[in-house]
């Protein structure tokens, strides 16, 4: 698949590029996508939620009165779950919501993606370009200049770009993530696929078997 290179000021320069079809031209498979957001979601959970339980309050463990012959249902502690102040029956307790997923069922989630966003035509390839400095309003004029910028962009760089990452963390709608740090969920979160020419080899680096 071929498409159009672009400079930073939406304008096309004449030349294109080849994407890779084994990344960008798969049939996408569905389930592995699935998978992989659900493993990455998972991820994201500090499992760290708890609550007290019976045994676990402070409060006397006198029995509050007799067995039987009270004409009343059987009570122990004041902890007991049916009183207000009691402890919590099952409560939530610290846990590891890790799943693991194969590492070629994860690079198979990731071609997917992307050649769906591919096939659907929701990839624009630009030339490289920096900032000396984190310039919001520059980088926002930029997405701008693409008609992406009310499109949930995800701009893909050919490797971590501290300046570019300042001058797009404060935009609420628009990402950016280098190529080796390019995940399933990112891409299907992404409305457009915002590739630098650098980041192009790099995906394919990391996404072939």
């Amino acid at each position: 698949m071929k498409l159009e290179v672009y400079n930073i000021n939406g304008e096309a320069t004449g030349r294109s590029v080849e994407l890779p079809e084994d990344v960008f031209g798969i049939e996408p498979h569905e389930h592995s996508v699935w998978l992989d957001v659900k493993r990455y979601l998972a991820a994201q959970r500090q499992g760290t939620h708890k609550s007290k339980e019976r045994s676990e309050m402070s409060g006397s463990t006198r029995k509050l009165h007799r067995q039987k012959g009270t004409g009343g249902s059987r009570k122990g502690d004041i902890n007991n779950p049916l009183y207000r102040g009691g402890g919590r029956v099952f409560g939530p307790r610290p846990r590891n919501y890790d799943i693991q997923v194969n590492a070629k069922v994860r690079r198979l989630a990731r071609r997917s993606a992307l050649s769906a966003k591919a096939k659907a035509g929701n990839i624009i390839v630009v030339e490289d370009f920096s900032f000396e400095q984190p310039q919001t309003k520059a980088f926002s004029n930029i997405l701008r200049a693409l008609k992406v910028a009310d499109k949930k962009p995800l701009t893909v760089t050919g490797a971590y770009d501290k300046t570019l990452y300042l001058s797009c963390r404060n935009l609420p709608q628009a990402d950016i993530a280098p190529a080796t740090d390019l995940n399933t969920y990112q891409i299907m979160r992404a409305g457009t696929l915002i590739l630098a020419e650098s980041a192009i080899e790099k995906i394919k680096e990391v996404n072939e078997f």
